[in-house]
């Protein structure tokens, strides 16, 4: 099979974050830059736990991400020098600018973290690194990181100077709101990021006690990037061409961040771009680009990691993959069943003949329905 093409989607009558605003002028389309790292458009892919893999970056890249970040990675494995840690910070050359994102607690571990990187040979070497404090999960906010942070700006600070000072690399965070509604904080963070050395901030709009529920607050975006001179990247409810425009014209953000838009869909970074660049929707990707796409997509994940664990990491993928598309529950339950790549590669292009012969080869499904699952982890 031909490795998919990029192409991107009709514009959606759907209104983000809530139902019914008034049409947004498209803004200018302009990248952003992080201390000495450019990004060519405001659009980065999101560092996403259990999802954002070396592949299933590369093919955000492809489709027009200007950045990316790996999964989050542990201060105190990557101090360690934990094998498994390290794994999980290799990048290809393609991938680049990328961020590695770091999540703890302890400054001096996180500082030394941080120095790890910076002695990374060259080309092992990120071109930012970026700290968690937003994951909301109960085994990490338990370990006062992630989210946990919200609740102590001190500490805030303390983390961010003493890796500043350890590393010529950007530092940057990635938070949330705050911890509840009622210490909703963001503002009073992001100055403390500032004054402290990160040189941008990613804000998810909603608060930990949110996770992933509800409506995402911009408004808040809007107020940090006031309050700051440094990137405000926004992220939380970009579903589509039309909400990532949206977000840039409301809050005045200088990136834009998206995670789950991008499961089983790399092609949203295009479809974005073509609106904000050229002012054109492109189409979605149809049924045979996205199973060519899953094809690619787990030749990729099995140079990286064996047939046998690439086929038990696919199996989310695919489902996004073919979400929407005809008689996918019964092809999900037989990917679910696939115990290596070579018997997952056979259902997907099994799958494709079988809507070749029927005429639906080119389906499109809805590209703005949100995959339901959440991230593991991830802010």
């Amino acid at each position: 099979m031909s490795a998919p093409q990029l192409l991107a989607p009709p514009p959606s009558d759907r209104s983000a974050p809530e139902a019914g605003p008034p049409p947004v002028a498209r803004p200018a389309a302009r990248g952003f830059s992080i201390g000495p790292v450019r990004m060519d458009s405001p659009f980065v892919l999101a560092p996403l736990a259990g999802v954002s893999d070396s592949p299933f970056r590369r093919l955000a890249r492809e489709q027009g991400a200007s950045a990316v970040y790996t999964e989050m990675v542990s201060s105190d494995g990557l101090v360690r020098g934990s094998q498994a840690t390290l794994e999980y910070c290799a990048f290809d050359p393609v991938e680049r600018p990328i961020g590695i994102q770091v999540f703890g607690s302890d400054p001096q571990i996180m500082a030394d973290a941080a120095r790890v990187l910076s002695d990374l040979p060259p080309e092992r070497r990120p071109d930012m690194i970026d700290i968690n404090m937003g994951c909301p999960v109960r085994k990490v906010v338990n370990r006062c990181a992630g989210a946990a942070l919200l609740q102590d700006v001190p500490r805030i600070a303390a983390i961010v100077e003493t890796m500043a000072r350890a590393t010529s690399l950007p530092v940057t965070a990635k938070v949330r709101l705050g911890w509840d509604g009622q210490t909703q904080n963001v503002v009073e963070v992001c100055r403390t990021l500032e004054r402290a050395g990160a040189q941008a901030v990613a804000i998810h709009a909603r608060t930990r006690s949110e996770k992933f529920g509800g409506s995402a607050h911009w408004e808040m975006i809007a107020e940090a990037k006031r309050a700051v001179g440094i990137p405000i990247i926004g992220n939380g409810d970009v579903r589509d061409a039309d909400d990532a425009v949206r977000m840039l014209a409301m809050t005045g953000c200088d990136g834009v961040m998206l995670g789950r838009a991008a499961f089983g869909d790399p092609w949203v970074f295009r479809r974005i771009r073509a609106l904000i660049e050229c002012g054109k929707p492109l189409p979605p990707p149809t049924a045979s680009e996205r199973l060519e796409a899953g094809v690619r997509h787990l030749a990729m994940l099995v140079e990286s990691v064996g047939s046998e664990h690439a086929a038990r990491e696919m199996r989310k993928h695919v489902a996004w993959y073919i979400k929407g598309l005809p008689n996918s529950a019964r092809v999900r339950e037989q990917v679910n069943h696939a115990r290596t790549a070579v018997e997952l590669t056979e259902l997907l292009r099994v799958y494709l003949h079988d809507l070749e012969l029927r005429g639906l080869e080119s389906f499109t499904p809805d590209a703005t329905a949100l995959p339901t699952e959440t991230p593991r982890a991830s802010g």
